[in-house]
This record gives C-alpha cells, sequence and structure tokens, in this order.
C-alpha cells in the first residue's frame, strides 16, 4: 500500500510539474493601456494598382473587345477573326497599318486620325449568306440573361473590290473582279453569340450610309431573361453584301459601375471599397516606367475621347488600350473613397535607360507639374481647366506624390540628382504636397539620397515567401524614429498561383501585425499586385497573367477574392487610431528550414522563427479593441491575454477567424469562398481570459473596453 501511494505522489507530483511547465510555456500577451499609444496612422492601409495581369484591359476596365484599334500587332488583327457562315462565301481581312511611311496610299488615307492610324479591312468577294468579322473578347464576352450592352463603332463601306487608283492611273491587268456598284451601304448586324455561330444571345442593326468617310454607329443589344450565364462568347459584325468594309475603334461595353461611360466592372470596384482603402497608388509599379523611356506612362494622350486615345506599350508583354486613362484613375478612387496616391514619371525607365539630372530631365519635371495641376488645379489653370472641360471641374484632394519607381535598379545612383531636382520643383509650387522617395536607405544602403535635407517619405518593397514573412515580422520594431517615415508601396507574400494560398496570407497577417505595432512609423502601405486574370492559355490567347500570387481573381464571368483578399478586408475594417503597446512572453518558435543558398554558404543551424504574431489597436472614440493573432502551426494554439489599465470590459465581444484545413487550401473562380472571415460572439471576456486559437488560423478579437 505505501508502495502504491509513493507511486501516486510521483505520478501527481510529476502531473503538477508538466502542468506548471504547460502553463509556463503558454503564450501570454500583455496590453498595456496605462501609457499613451501612438497614433495609427490614418492612411495605413491601401491598395496598389499598375497594368499587370490584364488588370485595367480585361479587368477592371469594362470594356470587352480586345484590340479595338488593331493595334495590339503589327502584323496581324489579334483577336479578330473571319466569318464565314457558308463556305461558298469569298472574303479576307486584312489590317491597314496607316500609320506606316511604307504603307500604300491606298492603305494609309483611311486614317481616322493620329490615334486610329490603323484600322480593319474585310473585303467580300462573294457574299454566300452572311460574312463578317468577330472579336473573341478577353477570354471570352461574358453572357448574362437580362443584360443590356452598348456597342458602337466606326465604320465605312465601298463596293469597290480593287486597289484604289487614281482616275489618271491606269487599271491593273491582274485585276479579278469588275467594278461593281456601291452596294455596300445597308443594314449590318452586330450581335453576340456562341463561338460556333450556333447560339445568338443578342442582336441589333446599323444601317451603313453610302459614303466614303467614317462615321460612328452604336447600338444596344439586350439578352434574353432565359440566356444562360457563359464566356464562351464572341462579338460579330457581319454583312450579306460583296465590298470594302472599314473597321476602327470597335466597343461593347456591359453594365458599369453607376452606369458611368467608359465605366469600371461593378463587382470589382465593390470588392475593393469592401476593403475601405485609404488611397490608390497609381499608375504603378513598372507600368508608370515603361520597358523604354518612349514607352512611359503617357498620362497627356489618356484624357478625352476615346477617339483620342492612341493607347501605349505597356510593360508586362501586352498593349494598354489607355481606355482606363488619368481621370478614370482619379473617379475610381472617388468610387472606392480613397485618396489619390500619384507616381510621376522620373526619367528611368525598366531596361536601364535614364536621363540625367539638370536640363536634359526639365522637360519630365515640368510634365509632372503639368499632371498635378491636372489632378489639383482650379477650372482657372491650364490644366484645371482641361479636366474641367474632360467633366470633372471639381479638384481632386491630393497629398502624396511619388518620384519615380523602384529606381534601386538604377545602379548609377542617378536617382540621387533627379529626386532632388523633381523635389525641389513640386515643393516650389505645391509645397503643401509630401513628396516619396522610391529610394529607401534602410533597405539599400549604398544608394542615397545626398544632402542635409532627407527625403520626408520613403518606399519599401517587399516580396518574399512566408517563412521570410514570419522571420522579418519584427522588422519595423527596430526602426529608427527620427529617420524618414516609411511607406510600404509594394509587399506581398508570393505563394500559390494565380492568386494566393492560406499559407501566404499567414505570411501577409505577421507582416501586417508588425505593420500595426509600428503604424507611428508606416504610415502607408499597399500589397501588390492586386488583380489578376485567371484564364489560362488557349489555341488564340496566350495565358492572361504573368505575376503569381495576386489578390483579386476574375475570369469574363466571375471573380472572387483570395485568402489573403479577406486577411486585408479583416485588418483594414477592424482598425483603431490608437496603437496598444503588448509585450509577449512565451511565444512558440519553430525552425525555418535551410535553403539551397543557405547549404552554400555554409548554414548548418536553422534559425527559430516564431509562430504566433500580434498586433493591437484601439479606438478612441469608441472604445473598441482589436487585438489581431496569427497562429502559423497546424495546431491549436491557446493564448492568455491580460489587458492591464483597464477599468471595464465588456463579457461579450466578436471573433473573427480566417482558416482552412491545409496551407495549400485557397480559393478559386469555382470555388470562391473556401477560406472566407467566420464571425462569432465569445463571451466571458474579463481583463484576463484565455482563447485557443485555431490550427493556420488569422484571427481578430473585437472587444469593448474602457480606461
Amino acid at each position: 500500500m505505501k508502495k502504491s501511494m509513493l507511486k501516486t505522489g510521483m505520478i501527481c507530483v510529476f502531473c503538477a510539474i508538466n502542468f506548471h511547465s504547460a502553463i509556463a510555456q503558454t503564450p501570454t500577451l500583455n496590453l498595456d493601456f496605462t501609457k499613451p499609444g501612438a497614433n495609427v496612422s490614418p492612411m495605413l492601409y491601401g491598395l496598389m494598382t499598375e497594368e499587370i495581369n490584364h488588370a485595367y484591359d480585361g479587368g477592371l476596365y469594362a470594356e470587352l473587345i480586345r484590340n479595338r484599334i488593331f493595334k495590339d500587332n503589327k502584323t496581324t488583327p489579334e483577336a479578330w477573326s473571319l466569318v464565314r457562315n457558308d463556305s461558298a462565301s469569298v472574303a479576307a481581312i486584312k489590317l491597314m497599318a496607316t500609320n506606316e511611311e511604307h504603307i500604300p496610299y491606298d492603305e494609309r488615307r483611311h486614317a481616322i486620325n493620329g490615334a486610329l492610324s490603323t484600322c480593319l479591312r474585310l473585303t467580300v468577294e462573294k457574299a454566300a449568306g452572311r460574312v463578317g468579322i468577330a472579336n473573341e473578347g478577353y477570354w471570352g464576352i461574358p453572357v448574362k440573361p437580362s443584360t443590356t450592352y452598348n456597342a458602337s463603332l466606326y465604320i465605312k463601306g465601298t463596293g469597290r473590290t480593287e486597289p484604289f487608283r487614281w482616275p489618271w492611273e491606269p487599271k491593273p491587268s491582274t485585276l479579278s473582279l469588275p467594278d461593281i456598284a456601291d452596294n455596300a451601304a445597308g443594314p449590318i448586324t452586330v450581335s453576340i453569340e456562341s463561338n460556333d455561330g450556333k447560339t445568338v444571345y443578342a442582336s441589333g442593326t446599323i444601317n451603313l450610309a453610302k459614303s466614303i468617310f467614317w462615321k460612328k454607329y452604336e447600338v444596344t443589344l439586350t439578352t434574353k431573361a432565359d440566356a444562360k450565364p457563359t464566356a464562351d462568347a464572341r462579338f460579330v459584325i457581319t454583312t450579306d453584301r460583296v465590298g470594302e468594309y472599314y473597321f476602327n475603334l470597335v466597343s461593347l461595353f456591359p453594365p458599369t459601375y453607376h452606369n458611368k461611360p467608359n465605366g469600371f466592372r461593378p463587382e470589382l470596384i465593390k470588392m475593393m471599397a469592401d476593403m475601405k482603402p485609404k488611397f490608390l497608388r497609381f499608375p504603378g509599379g513598372n507600368y508608370l516606367e515603361g520597358p523604354m523611356i518612349t514607352d512611359a506612362f503617357p498620362w497627356k494622350t489618356t484624357l478625352g475621347p476615346l477617339e483620342q486615345r492612341p493607347g501605349h506599350k505597356g510593360s508586362w508583354g501586352y498593349r494598354a488600350s489607355d481606355g482606363l486613362g488619368l481621370l478614370e484613375f482619379l473617379q475610381w478612387c472617388e468610387d472606392i473613397g480613397a485618396e489619390p496616391l500619384l507616381a510621376v514619371y522620373a526619367g528611368y525607365s525598366l531596361q536601364g535607360d535614364h536621363v540625367d539630372a539638370g536640363p536634359l530631365l526639365q522637360p519630365y519635371v515640368e510634365d509632372a507639374l503639368d499632371e498635378i495641376e491636372y489632378v489639383t488645379g482650379d477650372v482657372n489653370t491650364y490644366w484645371g481647366a482641361k479636366r474641367a472641360a474632360d467633366g470633372h471641374p471639381a479638384p481632386f484632394k491630393l497629398k502624396y506624390i511619388e518620384v519615380g519607381n523602384e529606381d534601386w535598379f538604377d545602379r548609377t545612383n542617378s536617382y540621387d540628382g533627379r529626386f532632388k531636382q523633381f523635389r525641389a520643383a513640386i515643393e516650389k509650387k505645391y509645397p503643401s504636397l509630401h513628396v516619396i522617395s522610391t529610394i529607401a536607405e534602410t533597405q539599400y544602403p549604398d544608394l542615397k539620397i545626398t544632402g542635409d535635407k532627407k527625403p520626408e517619405v520613403v518606399d519599401e518593397h517587399y516580396y518574399r515567401n512566408s517563412w521570410e514573412m514570419w522571420e522579418n515580422a519584427s522588422q519595423y520594431d527596430k526602426y529608427d524614429r527620427n529617420g524618414p517615415k516609411i511607406f510600404v508601396g509594394e509587399w506581398a507574400t508570393r505563394e500559390g498561383a494565380p492568386t494566393t494560398n492560406l499559407n501566404a496570407a499567414l505570411g501577409d497577417a505577421a507582416w501586417m501585425t508588425g505593420m500595426e505595432r509600428n503604424a507611428d512609423l508606416i504610415i502607408m502601405s499597399c500589397y501588390a499586385p492586386l488583380f489578376v486574370n485567371v484564364n489560362k492559355a488557349t489555341s488564340t490567347a496566350p495565358k492572361a497573367w504573368q505575376w503569381d500570387s495576386d489578390l483579386i481573381g476574375y475570369d469574363a464571368l466571375n471573380s472572387y477574392g483570395s485568402p489573403s483578399y479577406y486577411v486585408q478586408k479583416l485588418f483594414g475594417n477592424l482598425l483603431g487610431d490608437k496603437v496598444v503597446s503588448i509585450t509577449a512572453t512565451n511565444i512558440p518558435t519553430q525552425p525555418k528550414p535551410l535553403t539551397k543558398q543557405d547549404s552554400t554558404e555554409g548554414k548548418k543551424v536553422a534559425i527559430q522563427v516564431p509562430t504566433v504574431f500580434y498586433s493591437a489597436t484601439a479606438d478612441e472614440k469608441t472604445g473598441d479593441l482589436f487585438i489581431k493573432i496569427v497562429n502559423t502551426t497546424g495546431k491549436k494554439q491557446p493564448v492568455n491575454f491580460n489587458l492591464n489599465g483597464v477599468t471595464k470590459v465588456l463579457p461579450d465581444a466578436t471573433m473573427y477567424v480566417i482558416t482552412s484545413a491545409r496551407p495549400q487550401d485557397t480559393n478559386t473562380i469555382t470555388e470562391p469562398e473556401k477560406i472566407v472571415p467566420v464571425s462569432s460572439k465569445i463571451k466571458g471576456v474579463s481583463s484576463k481570459f484565455k482563447r485557443i486559437l485555431e490550427p493556420y488560423s488569422v484571427s481578430v478579437l473585437q472587444l469593448q473596453v474602457a480606461k
């Protein structure tokens, strides 16, 4: 019996030791309300955008016609094809590159203006049934029931089926057809139909006038109530008469946000607005710079009617239509309740060309001043009057100007002089503006802005995997508070394709807790890239995206948010105005796997990385306390919370959780809400309480407290 009692006693002691050890190892977060917290930047969370992954054309910008002015490819009418319902028809299509000097006059004379200088010619030598052209859209034309589309096009037609010649020129002996009457005039059918042509979803008719001059025609197309949603459709223009038909600026718009002409895709605007972003950084990104100096974002030619916009070479392998121009960017900000953060071209482009500071750079400085005047000038200024003529008399609010983008790639260090020249001119004319440097000395210590006047704000960019995000989540805890303010202008955890997976969202959330703890230093941040068209390559079109791990995905018909999107939305919506100081104990760690680079460098011992990340902010007006906490492991994690210095804590609170069974889980077009925040009511909250975090989870607790 004694032996049994001794054994029992030993077991009890052992259990007590283990229980004490378990308690000691439970992470504890001590929130200190006795010290005044730093102010949270009111601009902390925003959005970054550029034309990548078909973010504008084929994405937010609602235009459905791809290559609408026929400039996407110099040799072939990309996205366009010939339609013949009867093989007996004899017809062909040809690009008329009217701005090329070597092109015969017969072709060059078909330019509408300097912007619309290339057109498509349809030659119908024999019409056995309908003949025409079709556009495949951006990986399909979306068909929805009871939907009205606005179609427009420039067209002219003639019965002539031989090359143009002056009256005194001899008729070519090789002419295969005689001159015929000018019977191209008459009805032209415009339709949305299935790719095989067997189903017509909507149709309308324009009456082509007998004229050698261009004329714009408009028609509405409305689908039936029983139309089944599909993106396997095309836009078709057909005739049943022989002749030559010329087309330019062919356009098709579905319903847009607030039914604005030249507008935006409604559900994408809503998804952004739901994030409550405080600013929109535009137009890039690499899209600002262009591959060459001549390819920089040409803001002046993105203004005015579409007929005046020639488009330009983009930075990601495809041409930009510039239908989404500078004014549309600014209206986009209005639509989502954000302020514009304008990046101006600073004389450096992606292939390494740059303009040295001095007289050669001055035209670019003047161009930036003009752009700022377009945004902020009143109607009595030259560019303010231009904006008013474009339909927006009221100036836009503007606080921040970024000079260039990622100029650390310019290893000549010419940015030092370029930045100072831009800053001096901007601050002289607009002293209230804050000028951002794209080079941060903290990130690139060998590239500096020299002189006594350091940049007020610097832009840091980070693209990392989840381990790197977890390892560096406390990076800003160590920054000098006497240096420049930080704008984290591009960042993302790059895991998952085309949009991020849950593990990336865990990396993002950990990084964001670090930014929130330091929201006095970090005045703005924005994830990138924002958008991705998720269509894969087809026999007639390339893959739609150039960059993996994006925030919001869509195809022609549907859209969805990634797990990272929902993290961004939670963090942006549940944010106080004061940082609450936190000290943590017993935060568990895990070894970061060694990489090939580690092996090359001879590293044999893995560093330990935290598995739990946290931040807290409070709203002084409402008494709301927001505690954000991330568990990156596959095990449930208990956490103790101590709220020190509060007089009252309401026992009921709300908890929001983003989680899934596996870190590789994600959302897709076909499963758009596999991972979304789930809210629940929790009870028993006090100044000391405990919660158990789900595996692979991001949690936000919303409590009511009083000091």
